[in-house]
């Protein structure tokens, strides 16, 4: 494994229409990055490295391929998504250019311990969750781990335990408690 920095610098955009991707801010990878970093790589991996100084690790860079619109010709490059805590850390929005070093990241997905742990403690949960794909796992442990409060984390890892028991994803989840409030 490479674990060579490539830097760059990119301006943060942001999309209007793009169906699930509609307001996303993301960068455009240089295909001579993610060539340098996964040759001939056509489907999403993970990287490591800096936004200008923060940190950041296990972020997945996705494949925009060739779109049908004629107005815009990805090429095969790759697209980094850059959410709100990132965009705080950095303290830039959608116009700004910011300093990229990137590196893969093959570190195996860390699920959070307190929802490994109350897993353990009910078997059909703990078969559901793993028969989630590691990113849709990896969803589901940062949505708790993001908690702010230890009341909120409890909440979530309760409501998650008992979505997986009942073979729930994670949008009949949340409106399956949505529709128990009140």
């Amino acid at each position: 494994m490479p674990d060579a920095l490539y830097t760059f610098t990119a301006p943060l955009l942001r999309f209007a229409e793009k169906g699930e991707k509609t307001g996303w801010t993301y960068i455009v990878l240089p295909l001579a990055v993610t060539e340098a970093l996964k040759p001939g790589r056509k489907t999403s991996f993970r990287v490591k490295g800096l936004l200008d100084a923060h940190p950041i690790s296990q972020v997945a860079l996705i494949p925009m391929g060739q779109q049908d619109d004629p107005d815009e010709n990805w090429n095969g490059a790759f697209i980094m998504a850059i959410n709100a805590g990132m965009r705080k850390a950095i303290g830039k929005e959608a116009g700004a250019t910011l300093t990229v070093s990137l590196a893969v990241d093959d570190s195996p997905l860390v699920n959070s311990g307190d929802l490994m742990t109350c897993l353990a403690d009910d078997p059909t949960a703990l078969a559901f969750f793993e028969s989630l794909t590691p990113g849709h796992q990896r969803y589901y442990s940062r949505w708790i781990d993001d908690a702010k409060t230890i009341e909120t984390k409890t909440k979530r890892i309760a409501q998650a335990v008992q979505g997986f028991t009942m073979g729930l994803g994670y949008p009949e989840m949340i409106r399956y408690f949505k529709s128990r409030k009140g």
